[in-house]
């Protein structure tokens, strides 16, 4: 890839996950040249292998807790990099509050020095357990800074807090984005999330685990439509929090029967006990993304589930 170029360079921290992949697929087939900048804590080289002989690709193996270096002119910075799972949070709680927080300030300073426009990978974590449903942008949240996802939370919510004071006090050019829960293809199988542990689990016949009743809900939205609204909102003029998510709701329970309807598996339910701080509903308000980026999902979740089911045989 080389540095004089016509087309837009984007750097993508956290590209070899499974957000930043499919953005950097968007984004190179919108001609943009794109840097991506990983260090595997949790993405994967297999995300990126496809790529390795675009000359409009270059991938930096690097830790974004540590001062980013890029040489050249830079047009955006889409801040992705963090564990994003449960499993992932609970296990490298520390790596997580600092990508948030020192990460987040690197990727904004290499935003700041390139003069680039910044866009930060935020989170409906930032709502914790919430106490208003839907979710709209304007609501605080209800977040417990001392439980087990705290360090995922606070870390979300901190970088937040960051990337408005470069916006306010630095004047620079800034997006931030609730991401809802996403399903897809190039999800990890044991990445303790619903889809991929329900998934996995009936194509082995295992019994699919739900915690507590199966009552709490979740909106899934698939990731060609969130990729979608992320790439409208970097492009806008916007600058406050904008929920993206699929605002389709249903119980983890019924989320599982569906499973079991669509996959030939010996797997039943198997209940346990509800973990701390587990969110009972989750549902995005999506009135702003509707009303500023006239976005809304176009995948229904039939498809989408029978993509990434395919998508998950292929990997048992």
């Amino acid at each position: 890839m080389t540095q004089k170029s016509s087309r837009p360079i984007s750097v993508v921290t956290g590209g070899a996950g499974f957000l930043g992949s499919h953005l950097t697929d968007r984004l190179l087939s919108a001609g943009h040249d794109v840097i991506v900048i990983d260090n595997f804590i949790t993405g994967s080289p297999q995300n990126l292998e496809h790529l390795a002989e675009n000359i409009h690709f270059k991938f930096i193996r690097h830790d974004v807790t540590e001062y980013i270096f890029v040489p050249g002119h830079v047009d955006y910075v889409w801040h992705f990099a963090s564990p994003a799972s449960p499993i992932d949070y609970l296990e490298l709680p520390i790596p997580t509050l600092k990508v948030g927080s020192l990460g987040t300030h690197n990727a904004l300073g290499l935003a700041r020095e390139k003069q680039a426009t910044f866009l930060l990978a935020s989170t409906s974590e930032t709502y914790g357990d919430p106490l208003i449903h839907p979710q709209t942008e304007d609501y605080w949240g209800n977040v417990n800074p001392v439980g087990p996802r705290g360090v995922y939370d606070e870390a979300k919510r901190f970088a937040e807090a960051m990337t408005m004071a470069y916006h306010t006090f630095h004047g620079m050019n800034t997006k931030i984005v609730r991401i809802f829960n996403t399903y897809g293809p190039r999800m990890r199988l044991r990445d303790g999330r619903v889809v991929p542990a329900f998934i996995s689990q009936a194509l082995t016949n295992q019994p699919l685990t739900i915690f507590g009743d199966g009552s709490q809900t979740r909106s899934f939205c698939y990731v060609s439509d969130l990729i979608e609204g992320i790439y409208r909102l970097m492009m806008s003029q916007y600058h406050y929090p904008v929920n993206i998510g699929n605002p389709r709701e249903m119980t983890i329970q019924e989320f599982g029967k569906e499973i079991l309807k669509l996959i030939p598996t010996s797997s039943t339910l198997e209940f346990k006990p509800l973990p701390v701080d587990d969110p009972k509903v989750r549902q995005p308000d999506i009135t702003r993304a509707r009303t500023i980026l006239d976005w809304e999902p176009q995948v229904d979740f039939e498809e989408g589930i029978a993509r990434t089911i395919d998508y998950f045989k292929s990997k048992i």
